[in-house]
């Protein structure tokens, strides 16, 4: 076991291990640390605490020191020249006629670099704008270009929940989702309702699939045939994933068919296997697998 704190040095980025040392530290807290890319500034979200060795990357560095008055001044300095950074590229940009999309700037607390982040359609020579970028900061330049949702992790919005966007606010790192998450869910499959504001699958598909996937595996498909507990035998309608309840089509009389409501435990029939594929898909879910793969491509080329 080793004793570590966890950084962030972003909203709901990353979080990094550092030694706490001599210092005894709290969630809440800023101090000041040797990272990557020089000294930064982080806020501490996970105080000292034990972990094992195997979830450390080593050589784990320690804590430089606690944050003082004078070292959030910096920080806040640090902050409003990001601001000016941001309109100089953007009229470099414009200058040098580049089809790209500048989304944040940061500068490290030493001001040993600037980081600018853009997202553009393809691949972009923006030599000439890093070397004007140069001659005005007098710092080392990094251009980095970055995904559509790494864009929205940045920018931040509002989700179609009416939410902060989860990316923003509290997922450090993106999770892989797909359209068999909301299938699972019994969701509509319209791209526009089940796509966040970056375009891609909604993030918080994934956060309920192992419930439904629970669920779902105590149930019947539709269309299969079941046995009833008044001895009756009928073909699945529809089900109700969340109240566990089956509308079974019965044979009343000989010409005579009726829906009845009944409790998943007042059926016999056989279940299916969790996470099991379902073989025969629709024309509509094939067509959105085949989207998302083209904008998992698309993606792959941007970066």
């Amino acid at each position: 076991m080793v004793k570590v704190i966890g950084v962030r040095f972003r909203n709901a980025g990353k979080i990094y291990y550092f030694a706490p040392g001599k210092y005894e530290i709290k969630s809440g807290q800023h101090v000041i640390v040797e990272t990557a890319r020089g000294i930064e500034y982080g806020y501490v979200v996970l105080g000292t605490r034990e972990v094992e060795d195997s979830k450390v990357v080593q050589p784990l560095k320690s804590v430089i020191r606690m944050a003082t008055k004078e070292d959030e001044a910096v920080e806040e300095a640090n902050k409003k020249k990001e601001k000016d950074a941001f309109k100089v590229c953007l009229e470099k940009i414009r200058k040098h006629n580049l089809e790209m999309k500048l989304i944040d700037v940061e500068y490290t607390f030493d001001n040993n670099k600037i980081l600018f982040y853009f997202t553009a359609d393809g691949r972009i020579d923006f030599r000439e704008l890093v070397k004007d970028l140069a001659a005005v900061f007098k710092t080392r330049i990094e251009l980095r270009q970055v995904g559509v949702r790494d864009e929205t992790k940045i920018v931040g919005g509002i989700g179609i929940c009416g939410r902060p966007l989860c990316c923003h606010s509290y997922l450090s790192e993106f999770i892989p989702v797909s359209i068999k998450m909301a299938k699972e869910q019994n969701l509509s499959l319209n791209p526009t309702k089940i796509s966040g504001v970056c375009g891609r699958l909604m993030c918080c598909l994934k956060n309920e699939e192992e419930t439904y996937e629970y669920l779902n595996s105590k149930l019947p498909n539709v269309g299969d045939y079941v046995t009833t507990d008044d001895g009756l035998k009928g073909e699945v309608h529809s089900v109700n994933v969340l109240r566990q309840t089956v509308k079974v089509i019965v044979v009343v009389d000989k010409d005579e068919k009726e829906i009845r409501d009944y409790k998943v435990d007042q059926l016999k029939f056989k279940p299916r296997r969790r996470k099991e594929k379902s073989h025969v898909q629709d024309d509509e879910l094939k067509k959105l697998e085949a989207l998302e793969k083209k904008e998992s491509r698309s993606k792959l080329n941007d970066n």
